[in-house]
């Protein structure tokens, strides 16, 4: 069973309004780290919409802006610093977020990751398990360099911006560590031949994903954003329910900041459910709905996280996100911005606009 190392430090959330679109998102020092906080647990009462996300907002325009490129930001803490540093300084948003990947874990577990590049993400390549008995957590997983580069990163994103802008982390949850090292496939034919067998693997782990999300909050994490890819096409409702809401439950008392799930594609039958875990925000896609809808489903106590569809981004005009902007707001999402890691060819003028338009 996951340990709780920590209990849980944080307020109740409460209900709040939309907020008032702003008109000019100048940056402020000291107020886009707050906003972002409040609205993250639901406390955001000054009027001023929250923009950003947990997952990557990372695109070949914003690498040739920046000057750092993949894979090298994958693997190096100044370029992954410095890319995450432009999800405030270029794009507006109130968080940034150095863990452009979903492989950090996996490689530090000794994965063969493939790292990808300018046009490519990163893949964790061959599984390296097969049974429980064969989980090994290295005692150095930290220090290695699947851990160790993002950790840096957090503590350069932390000494560089102070108070001016959030800085989040990023874990995998045990789902999602078990497509990488048991294969997809292997890990869910194991959820109906032995659940048991199955709950055991995820448990351990979460092992990983509770250690590595410390090591982030001790160098400067203010939230931790979990992902667990349990799609409705691959975990149903049921399985979610019996597999992952007790371990999410654990992780959300066993992390001790605001815990922000990311699950992909349509998630209106576990929306409910997650709202009783105690993570602290959702991070969900448009796949699931509009942002009225998913604000419905929500209820009142668990924040949102998105609203901004990936394909618009990739397909739409900055006018036509400046509007998605603006209805994701005024439906109450907490924190506008991308529903996911948005395609490597976003064009950088729609990230843009998902801030600067209407706020």
């Amino acid at each position: 069973m996951l340990a709780v190392a920590r209990g849980r430090q944080r307020g109740e959330p409460g209900p709040r309004g939309p907020a008032e679109p702003r008109k000019n998102r100048a940056l402020e020092p000291n107020v886009s780290r707050q906003s972002f906080l409040d609205a993250v647990v639901r406390k955001n009462t000054s009027g001023r919409q929250a923009f950003g996300t947990g997952t990557s907002i990372v695109c070949r325009e914003l690498m040739e802006r920046v000057g750092a490129f993949f894979p090298e930001a994958h693997l190096d803490a100044e370029k992954m610093a410095a890319l995450a540093m432009a999800g405030h300084t270029v794009l507006g948003f109130d968080v940034v977020m150095p863990l452009f990947s979903i492989c950090h874990e996996a490689a530090a577990m000794g994965c063969n990751v493939n790292w990808g590049g300018p046009n490519a993400m990163p893949e964790s390549g061959k599984p390296i398990f097969k049974d429980f008995d064969d989980i090994r957590i290295p005692p150095d997983l930290l220090s290695r360099p699947g851990c160790r580069v993002p950790i840096e990163a957090i503590r350069l994103l932390k000494r560089r911006l102070g108070n001016d802008a959030a800085v989040c982390g990023k874990v995998m949850g045990g789902w999602t560590q078990g497509y990488h090292y048991f294969g997809v496939e292997n890990f869910l034919m194991g959820t109906l031949d032995d659940p048991d067998n199955t709950r055991r693997i995820i448990d351990k782990l979460c092992e990983v994903s509770v250690a590595f999300a410390l090591a982030q909050i001790d160098a400067g994490a203010d939230c931790i954003l979990v992902a667990d890819h349990a799609t409705r096409d691959l975990c149903s409702p049921r399985a979610y329910e019996q597999f992952l809401v007790p371990v999410h439950r654990r992780m959300a008392e066993a992390i001790p900041v605001p815990v922000i799930l990311h699950i992909c594609g349509n998630t209106q039958d576990r929306i409910g459910l997650i709202a009783q875990t105690g993570m602290a925000c959702f991070h969900w896609d448009t796949k699931t709905g509009s942002s009225e809808y998913a604000r419905q489903l929500a209820g009142e106590r668990l924040a949102l996280m998105g609203g901004i569809s990936n394909y618009k981004l990739l397909r739409g005009t900055p006018d036509e996100i400046a509007a998605d902007a603006q209805a994701a707001s005024r439906a109450g999402i907490d924190i506008v911005g991308p529903e996911c890691a948005i395609p490597l060819g976003t064009p950088l003028a729609n990230l843009t606009a998902i801030a600067g338009s209407s706020c």
